[in-house]
């Protein structure tokens, strides 16, 4: 297995560090893992995404050139990086921030109201927590539920520990939208 994933969105949205999670959750798993931060011009509102490659050998290049998975928390995110996705792959966009669909019909896509479902928990930063809970529902390969939840604790800060409960909230609400 060898899955390479693109988190993308607008700074502040929390890509870099859904792809730090994850990439955590994973080697937790035993999988050999990269993860590669990439921030526009400015932090909060410019664009951000990151680079994560998740595989059962060793990664000889951790350079994502042709997407197996996108996560795309805004339009201009979706727009840049669904072409870039292999035939066969996986778009994941949040239909809170996106009201139009994907152009491309190769590709399988799955729309998450993740700002309501953030929201519904009292939280305006947890759109990246509902993605992530998606994902490793669609795609258990990569990590499961219970390692992302664990990789909280080493992947956030002191002081934002304090929201992790509310964090894993949302996460596990975002896993169950899918039976």
């Amino acid at each position: 297995m060898r899955k390479e994933i693109r988190f993308a969105g607008f700074g502040g949205q929390g890509v870099v560090i859904a792809g730090k999670i994850l990439s955590i959750a994973a080697m937790m798993e035993g999988k050999s893992v990269s993860h590669i931060p990439s921030y526009g011009a400015e932090m909060r509102g410019g664009t951000a995404n990151c680079s994560v490659v998740v595989s059962d050998d060793d990664i000889a290049s951790p350079i994502v050139v042709d997407l197996d998975i996108c996560i795309a928390l805004s339009l201009p995110a979706m727009l840049k990086f669904e072409p870039k996705i292999k035939k066969g792959g996986l778009l994941i966009y949040n239909s809170s921030l996106i009201s139009d669909k994907p152009k491309r019909d190769d590709i399988e896509t799955v729309a998450i109201n993740a700002n309501e479902i953030s929201a519904k928990h009292g939280s305006t930063i947890g759109v990246n927590m509902a993605v992530l809970g998606l994902l490793v529902k669609k795609v258990p390969e990569i990590a499961k539920l219970d390692s992302l939840t664990k990789a909280l604790d080493e992947a956030i800060s002191e002081r934002g520990k304090k929201h992790n409960p509310v964090n894993i909230a949302i996460m596990k609400d975002a896993y169950n939208l899918i039976p």
